[in-house]
């Protein structure tokens, strides 16, 4: 009855991911850990109220589109090229090692086809690119040295799925066994692989520029929507993954201003069906089949994460040259992968091996996967534990966190919102010598603030707790920077009720919360349009002959009246933004240096005689710091470039740090 009703499957699915995705993030697991669960109760193998169908695969495999889409946003075509060693170099050599040593083993052991052993080793040596692109982006992973081999890897494992798939074929004798046909098969990929290149370089930014001249937030959704489904049917029509062409329409539109409104516009689309993919998984898990075989499938599981863990160490050691973070690779990526299933299951399929033999591999492998979220989680500690190393005490995070919160045993300044107006305030007090700690609830802006070396923590101001933490006791001054009133009135409710002496600075967009701001404990009210419009008087005043003086205590005697001239006006019957344009569409943005970008051991000079119409604003190295560096700085491996412009000179300065 209920696998005959969709929407009743749907809202089963939905109330077991409500409650189950809540109870595991209360218990600080990861979300992947509760929609897998949700798949293993409700799936075949347990209460079966769910059916696993071809609907169901087809919507859980747009959610890997998506996500792999916003992980292309993040990459940009220089920093693939950049990287072109690493995902060639390690990746291949896991693919190609790990399916040798597999396949020699299932030919010795079981007297299986070597063909077939083949494939075999190539659905062993594939790893879960959602769950570990998904994982590693929750942890602010992805842009670490570890994190960045694990994508890497998981690239070059998806390039090569295509060719595990042509085997299958010719074995089975479903397709023309010659070369001349397998040769052709694979031209036609590399032809869809580059139409999508040149498509996505010469007619997506145009296209989005016309698009969003319109204004139109349901057409730019619906381009969105249409540049990533296109970009992965045309990958998928020509037999490689789905993803792989959501991967690359990612990266060419990574290159564009339009990157940051694009992700903000899939996001929502990407979680829920990320979660249905998440739950399909954990619908594969025979817990039966699992009970009955438990030791020989723990077996096959222990064998596959330490051979993967171990060949992605040896692998990755010469691109890290360090043992800790080679390792930690390979934890990362020592599971099984979606890809790896479906091998197996064709063989199974086509009566290509023993169910014996399959029906344990394919529990091992979506156990892996179950088991995948935690040891991402914790990887480092398996690392070191593995090492029998004890290593830092903190991690760089950890330590980051520790020197920022160290400022808060010392005078310094709150500043409520790390958006343009706060990154402006907190440029002059670095300047002027002062210390500040920042509170924002935008992750890619902490982010980013953070490896530029800004002390930003994830936090809300409103909360009294986080105020205590950040030494709200010891703050000489706190800052309200967000335009919202609302928000305003609910942080100097919580700071008054911390601190009564301290001054409160409030930035709002107008005068329709003045006075409730004033009452709430603002010490000062700064009103945007008023502000602006005092500029303006003032500049007027000074074309108009009048003396200095007199036109600063006019404009002074305005402040003090609390703008009571300037708050007559008529409204106009349908107000628009301001268009940002021109210098207002400056931003910063940080770009790191893997090994073999173009500038590692260039100076700011030559990146600026290549073209580059972006400043070096500063370099982290190491985890310090250097604000407006010289034209002579050489820029190192591994460094953080802080470059500051327009979204093009900020992207052309990205492309000419990482591809010259």
């Amino acid at each position: 009855m209920v696998q005959n009703d969709p929407l009743l499957q749907i809202l089963l699915l939905l109330t077991a991911s409500v409650c189950v995705v809540a109870g595991v993030r209360k218990l600080k697991l990861p979300a992947i850990v509760g929609y897998l669960a949700v798949g293993m109760l409700l799936g075949p193998h347990a209460f079966a109220l769910a059916a696993d169908n071809e609907t169901t695969h087809l919507l859980a495999d747009f959610g890997v589109v998506f996500l792999v889409f916003t992980l292309g946003l993040e990459f940009s075509l220089p920093r693939l090229v950049a990287m072109r060693w690493e995902v060639l170099g390690v990746g291949g050599a896991q693919v190609l090692i790990t399916t040798g040593i597999v396949a020699a083993g299932a030919v010795l052991l079981f007297d299986i086809v070597p063909a077939v052993a083949v494939v075999i080793g190539g659905a062993v040596a594939m790893s879960s690119t959602a769950i570990i692109i998904s994982q590693l982006t929750e942890q602010s992973e992805n842009n670490r040295t570890h994190g960045r081999l694990a994508v890497a890897i998981c690239l070059f494992q998806d390039l090569s799925f295509p060719l595990f798939l042509a085997l299958v074929s010719v074995v089975s004798g479903g397709q023309t066994t010659d070369a001349k046909h397998i040769v052709g098969a694979i031209g036609f990929a590399l032809l869809a692989l580059f139409m999508v290149l040149a498509a996505g370089r010469w007619l997506l930014r145009p296209l989005f520029l016309s698009i969003a001249a319109v204004r139109s937030a349901e057409l730019f959704s619906l381009a969105v929507l249409l540049a990533v489904l296109a970009s992965a049917w045309a990958t998928h029509a020509v037999g490689l993954s789905l993803a792989l062409g959501a991967f690359l329409a990612g990266m060419m539109l990574a290159e564009t201003e339009f990157r940051h409104q694009i992700e903000a516009t899939i996001r929502s689309y990407r979680e829920v069906l990320l979660g249905l993919f998440f739950i399909t998984v954990g619908m594969l898990l025979d817990v039966g089949l699992l009970l009955r075989n438990f030791p020989l499938v723990a077996a096959i599981l222990a064998g596959m994460l330490v051979l993967k863990a171990a060949i992605v160490a040896l692998a990755a050691k010469p691109a890290t040259h360090s043992w800790f973070k080679a390792l930690r690779t390979g934890v990362v990526v020592s599971q099984g992968g979606e890809f790896g299933f479906a091998l197996l299951t064709l063989l199974l399929r086509r009566e290509l091996l023993d169910p014996a033999i399959v029906q344990p591999l394919l529990a091992a492998t979506v156990l892996s996967m179950v088991l995948s979220p935690l040891l991402i989680r914790h990887n480092r500690r398996i690392t070191r534990a593995l090492l029998g190393e004890s290593g830092p005490p903190r991690t760089e995070t950890m330590r980051e966190t520790q020197a920022t919160l160290a400022v808060a045993e010392r005078e310094h300044i709150v500043i409520c919102g790390f958006g343009r107006v706060g990154q402006n305030i907190a440029r002059v007090l670095e300047q002027t010598g002062f210390e500040y700690i920042a509170l924002d609830l935008d992750p890619y802006r902490i982010r980013v603030g953070r490896q530029a070396g800004d002390p930003v923590i994830y936090g809300d101001a409103g909360q009294v707790k986080v105020l205590e933490n950040v030494g709200l006791a010891h703050a000489s001054c706190v800052v309200i920077t967000f335009a919202n009133p609302e928000v305003a009135l609910r942080i100097l409710h919580s700071v008054r009720e911390l601190r009564t002496d301290v001054p409160i600075l409030v930035r709002t967009q107008d005068d329709t919360k003045l006075e409730q701001l004033q009452a709430a404990g603002a010490t000062e009210v700064v009103p945007e349009t008023f502000e602006a419009s005092l500029m303006l008087l003032s500049h007027l005043l000074l074309l108009l002959k009048l003396p200095v003086p007199r036109v600063i205590r006019t404009v002074n005697d305005i402040r003090n009246h609390r703008y009571s001239m300037l708050r007559q006006y008529f409204r106009g019957a349908d107000a628009e933004h301001l268009d940002q344009s021109h210098a207002f569409r400056e931003e910063l943005h940080s770009v790191i240096l893997p090994p073999q970008a173009w500038a590692v051991g260039r100076s700011i000079a030559e990146l600026a005689a290549r073209g580059s119409r972006a400043v070096v604003s500063a370099v982290r190295r190491d985890g310090i710091v250097g604000r407006e560096p010289s034209p002579d700085t050489l820029f190192k491996e591994g460094d953080v470039v802080v470059v500051c412009g327009t979204p093009e000179a900020v992207e052309h300065a990205e492309t000419l740090l990482l591809m010259g």
